[in-house]
């Protein structure tokens, strides 16, 4: 009696595809001991046919070339190849005489009729797979199109099922909220951060710890700000799900990531590192300790020598924070004449809406113009897939002002509100210099801090500038007539500041 393998085979890749492990085994017993064969060995795989490189496979063949048995049994062609390269593989065994059985086909292999419609039948299995792919790629982009995600949820999101959106996880969405704020300070390394949320409790899909790669990437997935992109072509989608991150925010994390901001160590030797710059080179001044005094100095070699104490960058720079410190009569009426302006501006907000939308119609009809010149063949693929996602970030962007608009939050009002922040918090540095609280709010107040040489200079960013200027009156303060015609007029000439989404004089 000759003896033959028995190949059997599922796919891992499609669950359920086919027949059973079991009932192929029932049919290929059966099949052997009607023309008398004997099994010798079962050999099986839950492998895709749809590629070659199967290793089970793959050995097989081997070993029947060496000559180890008769043949195979398999149960049929589709199970044994559903590629061409494999199916080729399996025409040399019969060309060299080795025997090669379907269970559940009458074929002979050795005629050519026979030939014929195995090679036939193997085909239509591999036109099969490439159609299967195809359907399953115009699905898989289609679901993209329309702004949901057909893949598993990002750490921070939960899924909803088939055709829904993802919504925010309850417990990991507030948590990678926190992730991208602190990222964002500039304070944390990737390593730091990793370690802070682990004890927060972040977890990924599988419940371990979120590795160092993991927060990296998350990071850099502008999912969390609406967006899908697949890297695998490039191409970025407006998602339907919630949004979990400010655009701002995720932008700065791109910086600080890009080393276009300088990271924090999160901690600080020294009050004032990283915070001044030399006025002739640009570099950063470096503090050393001599004699029991801090000194900033510049190590240029190319520059003239500067060199600063401490004591004299915060003289400066608490005689800049007191020209911001208002009284309480000054305090009392900024705060009127915001929620006046507040008020005023919520007339303007059908306007600004109705610029927005035009703007947003004008990039819509260039993303058309666009699409029609890389179907005439007038762009390549790469130039198409820049400008496109440009276009798609740009259309991005002015949905989410409109949508800032819609909810009643004026961006002329959140410019202001951020200024006027600035100035009620400098009143808070008067007592105080502590560098954990200061150093975000002189990066935001100040345009510049250079030191030339034994001099330091600190420059308020033009809006606080003109506050640190305002008149007073013979006794040092505002009279009642004066204050409120300023805070009227400052506030008039930065209304229209972020109309464009850029701050006033930053």
């Amino acid at each position: 009696m000759k003896r033959y393998f028995a190949y059997i085979r599922v796919s891992t890749t499609r669950q359920g595809e086919g027949v059973s492990l079991q009932q192929q085994t029932d049919a290929i017993k059966q099949f052997a001991a009607r023309s008398n064969l004997e099994i010798v060995e079962w050999l099986e795989e839950q492998e895709t046919a749809a590629k070659a490189g199967r290793p089970v496979f793959n050995s097989m063949i081997k070993r029947l070339r060496k000559g180890l048995t008769s043949g195979v049994i398999m149960h049929k062609i589709d199970r044994s190849a559903r590629n061409l390269k494999d199916w080729a593989e399996l025409g040399q065994l019969i060309d060299q005489g080795i025997e090669v059985h379907f269970a559940n086909e009458s074929l002979d292999l050795n005629s050519r009729g026979g030939r014929l419609s195995a090679d036939i039948q193997a085909v239509v299995a591999a036109d099969y797979i490439r159609n299967l792919r195809e359907e399953t790629k115009k699905g898989f982009y289609g679901r993209l199109k329309q702004g949901y995600f057909p893949m598993p949820a990002p750490i921070g999101y939960e899924d909803q099922g088939g055709g829904k959106a993802k919504a925010i996880h309850p417990v990991y969405g507030p948590l990678v909220h926190t992730a991208f704020d602190l990222y964002a300070t500039g304070r944390y390394s990737l390593n730091s951060l990793t370690a802070e949320l682990a004890k927060m409790g972040l977890r990924s899909r599988s419940g371990n710890r979120v590795s160092r790669n993991g927060v990296h990437r998350m990071l850099r997935n502008p999912f969390y700000i609406g967006l899908i992109r697949v890297h695998k072509i490039n191409e970025v989608f407006t998602g339907l799900h919630p949004r979990l991150i400010p655009k701002v925010v995720f932008d700065r994390v791109q910086d600080i990531l890009a080393g276009k901001r300088v990271r924090g160590t999160g901690t600080h030797r020294f009050q004032y590192s990283r915070l001044i710059q030399c006025k002739t080179c640009g570099h950063s001044l470096i503090a050393d300790i001599k004699r029991r005094h801090t000194y900033y100095r510049c190590h240029s070699p190319t520059c003239p020598t500067t060199i600063i104490r401490e004591e004299t960058i915060e003289k400066e720079l608490l005689s800049v924070i007191q020209s911001l410190t208002l009284t309480s009569q000054e305090l009392a009426t900024l705060d009127l004449e915001v929620e006046h302006k507040r008020a005023g501006i919520q007339d303007g907000l059908s306007a600004e809406r109705e610029v927005l939308n035009l703007h947003l119609k004008v990039v819509t009809d260039r993303q058309n113009r666009l699409t029609d010149a890389y179907v005439d063949g007038a762009l390549n693929r790469e130039d198409f897939e820049q400008r496109k996602t440009a276009l798609q970030m740009e259309r991005f962007d002015i949905e989410e002002r409109i949508r800032t608009v819609e909810s009643g939050e004026s961006l002329v009002m959140a410019d202001i509100d951020h200024w006027v922040r600035l100035i009620k918090e400098a009143s808070l540095f008067t007592q105080t210099l502590r560098l954990d609280e200061l150093r975000d709010w002189l990066e935001e107040a100040m345009s510049h801090r250079e030191a030339s040489r034994k001099d330091v200079v600190f420059t308020l960013r033009k809006p606080l500038a003109e506050v640190s200027l305002r008149a007073t009156g013979p006794n040092g303060r505002p009279s009642e007539t004066t204050c409120p015609s300023f805070w009227r007029q400052w506030l008039e000439r930065h209304r229209k500041a972020d109309r464009d989404g850029v701050r006033a004089g930053r």
